[in-house]
C-alpha cells in the first residue's frame, strides 16, 4: 500500500516568515522604544526666551548697574580735577571775611557784657518848695541781684534822699546800708529791682600789668551810659582829694577818660570784668574835667565792703 507523504505544519510557516531588517545605529532601547528615550525626546531645546523670563529681574539689575559704572566714567572724564587749596586762597578768603563782615570792637563787647549791671545814681534834696531835686549823680554796678550796688560815697554822702535808676528804665529809691571812706565807697540796696537783674562779673585784679585795656562806664556829667577805653597806666597809686581830708591808697591808674558823674562806675576788662570802681581824677588846675589821669579802687577793696568775696 502506497504511502502519503505528510509535510510538518511548522514547516510550512518557516517559508513564510519575514526575517526583521537589522539596524546596527539604533540601540535596543530605540529599537524597542524605551521610556528613556521617550523622555529625552520630550526635552525642550535652549530658548532665550525662557531665559529672560526666569531671570528677568536680575538681568534688570545688572542692567542698572551697568548703565550707573557708565555714568559714573564719563562724569569722570568730563569734570576737571580739583584744584588743590593753597595758603594764599586761605589769607584771601579771610581778608574777604574781615573786609565784608565788620568785627565788634573790644570796646563794644565789653560794654554789651557790662551794660545790664549799670546803674545811674541821683543824689536828691528838696527845694524850697518841697520838690526833690537833683544834688549830685554819679554811676553804680549791680554786684548782687538781690539790688546790692556799689557807688563812691562821695555821690551820695550829703543827699537826702538816693534814688536809682536801672538799665531797663526802672527807678528806685535805694538805701544806704554800708560804707568804707578809707576807700570812698558806699554800699546801696535798692528798694525796687527789675525781674531780669544781672550782677556783674568780678575778676582778680593780681594779674593785671601796665598796658592791659581796660575801658570805663557810666554817667559824666549826667550823660550816659558812656564808655571810653583806655589802658592801665600804673598801680598801688596814692591819691589825696582835692580837699586834702582823705587819702585813698592802692588805686589803680588809668587814662580812659572820666569826668564828673562817672564816680562810681566800673572799671572793666575787654571781657566786660570788673576790676575796680572809678572814684577820682587828677587835675593839677582847679577845674574838674579829666586831662588823662583816673584811678579807681580795685575790686578786692571794693568788694570787702559788701562783706561777701568777690570771686
Amino acid at each position: 500500500m502506497k504511502r502519503l507523504t505528510l509535510y510538518s505544519s511548522s514547516r510550512s510557516s518557516m517559508t513564510g516568515r519575514v526575517t526583521p531588517t537589522n539596524h546596527p545605529d539604533q540601540s535596543p532601547d530605540q529599537a524597542h522604544g524605551s521610556p528613556s528615550a521617550q523622555v529625552a525626546s520630550r526635552q525642550p531645546r535652549f530658548s532665550w526666551q525662557n531665559f529672560y523670563t526666569r531671570h528677568e529681574r536680575l538681568l534688570w539689575v545688572a542692567a542698572a548697574g551697568l548703565f550707573s559704572l557708565l555714568l559714573l566714567f564719563i562724569y569722570a572724564a568730563i569734570t576737571p580735577s580739583t584744584r588743590q587749596i593753597t595758603q594764599e586762597d586761605i589769607r584771601a578768603a579771610v581778608l574777604h571775611t574781615l573786609e565784608t563782615n565788620t568785627l565788634p570792637s573790644p570796646a563794644a563787647k565789653a560794654y554789651e557784657v557790662i551794660r545790664p549791671s549799670i546803674v545811674r545814681v541821683r543824689g536828691l534834696e528838696p527845694d524850697e518848695d518841697g520838690e526833690d531835686r537833683e544834688k549830685s549823680v554819679g554811676t553804680g554796678v549791680v554786684i548782687v541781684d538781690k539790688g546790692i550796688i556799689l557807688t563812691n560815697l562821695h555821690v551820695v554822702l550829703s543827699a537826702k534822699r538816693v534814688q536809682v535808676v536801672f538799665a531797663d528804665g526802672l527807678q528806685s529809691d535805694a538805701t544806704i546800708t554800708g560804707v568804707r571812706p578809707e576807700h570812698d565807697l558806699a554800699v546801696l540796696q535798692a528798694q525796687t529791682i527789675p525781674d531780669d537783674l544781672f550782677a556783674a562779673t568780678m575778676r582778680s585784679t593780681s594779674d593785671l600789668k601796665l598796658g592791659d585795656q581796660v575801658f570805663a562806664v557810666g554817667f559824666p556829667f549826667g550823660i550816659g551810659p558812656s564808655v571810653t577805653a583806655g589802658v592801665v597806666s600804673g598801680l598801688r597809686r596814692e591819691f589825696r582829694s582835692p580837699e586834702g581830708k582823705r587819702l585813698l591808697t592802692n588805686l589803680i591808674q588809668f587814662d580812659a577818660a572820666v569826668n564828673p558823674g562817672s564816680s562810681g562806675g566800673p572799671l572793666v576788662t575787654a571781657e566786660g570784668e570788673v576790676v575796680g570802681i572809678v572814684t577820682a581824677i587828677l587835675n593839677p588846675t582847679e577845674q574838674g574835667f579829666f586831662v588823662g589821669i583816673g584811678f579807681a579802687v580795685p575790686i578786692e577793696n571794693a568788694a570787702a565792703a559788701v562783706g561777701v568775696p568777690p570771686f
